[in-house]
């Protein structure tokens, strides 16, 4: 089964490639790694915004990282032509617009970690950092960075 019929299967499409919102490309290829710009959990009318869990509950800013984690794919497909040549989500960097007493960052970005591992089972599983910060660009509830290898070519 290819990874976008792992992704059928689980009710998700891939959203339109998301135009980056500042100086910056989405993805850059060095070697077989490419390093994808943080994504933010926007697609079309499905926005996350505020900071958790003041205005967005974790379980929201969980669904934001889905979101994100859809965003990135549709990065992937578009540089490498194909989500099945990737070998290996090496790095998740994850950044929760948190309340100053709030510790819960790890679960929040459980949301992106589970939906990877669901997508490509064991070349999934990754590195990780979940931060909070106390504000992201836009607002956003999440932002979300990856590294990802590759096959050659």
């Amino acid at each position: 089964m290819s990874i976008l019929d792992k992704i059928a299967a689980l009710g998700l499409t891939l959203p339109a490639v998301p135009t980056p919102v500042a100086a910056y490309v989405n993805c850059v290829r060095s070697g077989n790694l490419l390093f994808l710009s943080g994504g933010l959990p926007l697609d079309g009318d499905r926005k996350v915004i505020g900071k958790v869990p003041v205005d967005v509950s974790i379980e929201e800013a969980q669904e934001g990282a889905r979101i994100i984690i859809l965003n990135r794919l549709a990065v992937i497909q578009e540089e490498i032509g194909s989500l099945d040549k990737v070998k290996q989500i090496v790095a998740l960097n994850g950044f929760v617009n948190s309340a100053p007493d709030f510790y819960g960052h790890p679960q929040v970005i459980n949301g992106a970690s589970e939906l990877l591992v669901e997508i490509f089972g064991d070349k999934g599983k990754h590195s990780r950092t979940a931060l909070g910060a106390a504000a992201l660009p836009l607002n956003v509830a999440v932002e979300i960075n990856l590294i990802v290898e590759v096959e050659d070519g």
